[in-house]
């Protein structure tokens, strides 16, 4: 199917990739995007609750994070916006102590996400648990005969040795209910009053904006980037109207659908509105999200996740067919701390 799947993701047509790529190498039917173990999630999921202790859990992510035994010499970021968002729920929920973080490299080669770090980039983190050298080992200790798709974010359970759940989406639900004697309770990020209008709000940015950047970027045809340029642009159009009478997307209070957004807004004018060719204006020309993104990034704890210089690697390295030189641009200068003026 390779060719076939090249030619549909070339055309910006994702979902029937991701079919095809799945009847190749089917995945158990369990919940979670991959579970290398032909079981139901383990550890948090509701149809097998068990208290989970800290240190128990072991979470791997793209060069990423801030880990709270050293504030200063372990500050990166997520490059991938995908595990970034796991990450930030992590910090709003206070479980960073609960759920340890590995660091791979921000460079994805051909053999997928590495532990290794041969450029001593700063934030990356090895493998303690396992001992592995790249993802795709992880996956396979939890089931030797897996050869489906290596992806992060991973959950992994220390006790079982194997995967809880490695689908960003369901993580961050998770972390946001399932801990409840180790989270801070007085955070939830997808309250039970809002969650129609939250999950309204996730359909619509998921494939206009998150992923519709990625349609504009990997499109190998002018009909297929032109589309997606501008549904792109449309939704931007829409969610910047939408933010001129309140705060976050779904009222005044921040939840889960304002920082799955935020991970692709985050990126935009670094890297997507060059590397992806997302240019007919930035998020800082938007009167209203340009505030709004400034009024997320301030959210206490939030900066921390966020490093511009790996952001801008892993992409610019690792996307050889877009970038083919390896350069990283030096700009742009972004200035997300100045007053966002939105309460």
């Amino acid at each position: 199917h390779i060719p076939e799947v090249l030619r549909l993701m070339g055309e910006g047509k994702f979902r029937r990739a991701m079919e095809l790529i799945t009847e190749a190498n089917p995945l158990p039917n369990v919940t979670g995007r991959v579970c290398p173990q032909e079981l139901q999630c383990q550890g948090v999921c509701k149809q097998n609750k068990r208290p989970i202790e800290i240190g128990q859990l072991e979470w791997y992510l793209p060069q990423s994070m801030k880990l709270s035994r050293d504030p200063v010499d372990d500050l990166g970021e997520v490059v991938s916006p995908w595990a970034h968002r796991t990450l930030i729920v992590r910090k709003l929920k206070g479980l960073e102590e609960a759920i340890d973080v590995s660091v791979v490299h921000p460079f994805m080669g051909s053999e997928g996400w590495s532990f290794e770090n041969p450029d001593d980039t700063a934030g990356c983190v090895g493998d303690p648990v396992n001992g592995a050298k790249r993802l795709h080992e992880v996956y396979t200790r939890a089931n030797p005969t897996y050869t489906g798709r290596v992806t992060v974010p991973v959950l992994w359970d220390r006790e079982r040795e194997t995967v809880v759940n490695n689908e960003s989406a369901e993580i961050i639900r998770m972390f946001n209910a399932e801990f409840p004697n180790l989270a801070r309770r007085d955070v939830d990020l997808y309250p039970e009053s809002l969650r129609a209008a939250i999950d309204e709000a996730n359909e619509y940015v998921y494939p206009n904006v998150n992923n519709g950047v990625y349609r504009c970027g990997f499109a190998t045809t002018q009909e297929a980037y032109e589309e997606a340029f501008a549904q792109l642009f449309a939704a931007l159009d829409t969610l910047d109207v939408r933010l001129t009478d309140q705060r976050f997307l779904v009222g005044e209070q921040a939840t889960e659908a304002d920082w799955r957004l935020f991970t692709t807004l985050v990126r935009f004018d670094a890297v997507y509105v060059g590397h992806f060719k997302c240019n007919r204006q930035r998020i800082a020309d938007y009167p209203n999200l340009s505030g709004y993104l400034r009024d997320l990034y301030q959210t206490p704890g939030i900066a921390e996740t966020v490093s511009f210089e790996h952001i801008k690697r892993h992409y610019y390295e690792s996307h050889d067919t877009i970038n083919p030189t390896g350069v990283v641009p030096v700009g742009p200068a972004l200035d997300l701390d100045r007053p966002h003026g939105r309460g």
